[in-house]
């Protein structure tokens, strides 16, 4: 299902993703600080080998690079690897880029100080079985006591309220605002939902109207948690925004 549903969602969002935010160059700067500062934190201050595991456009990544990190993307999306590529290679960012299954990532054990997964992609996973071989292999490619930072939207209140849209972001382009909002469409279990991802992007008079579909399982920090654990990591913390500074929580863990 992760295949059917997340790489073709992806290879079709990757040339209008950065329309999700009202300046995306702003918000790269600004989630680059926040993943920074967790990092040099955590780890000390000099630059450290990051793989950025679900890269997508390079939202993360390419400012991460820029702070002075070696810097690894990888993807589900071919299509938005080579997307990052090019964004970082316009930035003067040095950023490689592959394309990787979660579940299957195709580095040496032990070759990174820093894996990340941020944006929500965890959820993806719809099942505990692939949820661990991520977090499996994710565990893998870190070092002894390298640092994991996952990030999600906050699911625990998601879980009980059940919101059924989001509100719209714009974003502005050449030919005038551009709007994206999302639909939830929970499933029975009150864990999964199907998303519909719309985008009105004008077109002279007119709008085009593209839209996308995928499925995510909502889970909570608990779960999280839970699988963390189970696979191998300790020292599992998880940041509000307001002390992070990053827009989603985010879950940090040390490989042991």
């Amino acid at each position: 299902m992760l295949e059917s549903s997340a790489r073709d969602f992806y290879d079709g969002l990757a040339a209008d993703y950065h329309l999700m935010f009202p300046d995306w160059d702003a918000s790269l700067a600004r989630q680059a600080k926040a993943l920074d500062g967790l990092i040099r934190a955590r780890l000390g201050t000099r630059p450290h080998a990051v793989l950025d595991c679900s890269c997508g456009i390079g939202t993360q990544a390419i400012g991460l690079a820029l702070a002075g990190h070696q810097v690894v993307g990888s993807d589900l999306s071919p299509v938005a690897t080579a997307r990052a590529a090019g964004l970082a290679a316009a930035r003067g960012a040095s950023l490689a880029v592959a394309a990787a299954d979660l579940r299957a990532l195709p580095f040496k054990p032990s070759a990174f100080d820093v894996v990340l997964g941020a944006d929500n992609s965890l959820p993806h996973l719809l099942t505990a079985e692939d949820v661990r071989s991520a977090l499996g292999g994710m565990r893998r490619v870190l070092r002894d006591d390298g640092l994991l930072i996952i990030t999600v939207r906050p699911y625990d209140e998601a879980r009980l309220t059940r919101p059924q849209a989001t509100p719209p972001q714009v974003s502005h382009t050449p030919d005038g605002d551009a709007i994206t909002f999302q639909l939830w469409h929970w499933h029975e279990d009150g864990e999964h939902y199907d998303l519909e991802h719309f985008q009105l992007v004008p077109t002279g008079d007119t709008w085009d109207v593209r839209r996308r579909r995928t499925t995510y399982w909502a889970l909570t920090q608990g779960q999280l948690t839970g699988f963390m654990a189970g696979a191998g990591f300790a020292d599992i913390a998880w940041h509000a925004s307001d002390s992070s500074g990053f827009y989603q929580p985010v879950l940090t863990a040390r490989a042991t």
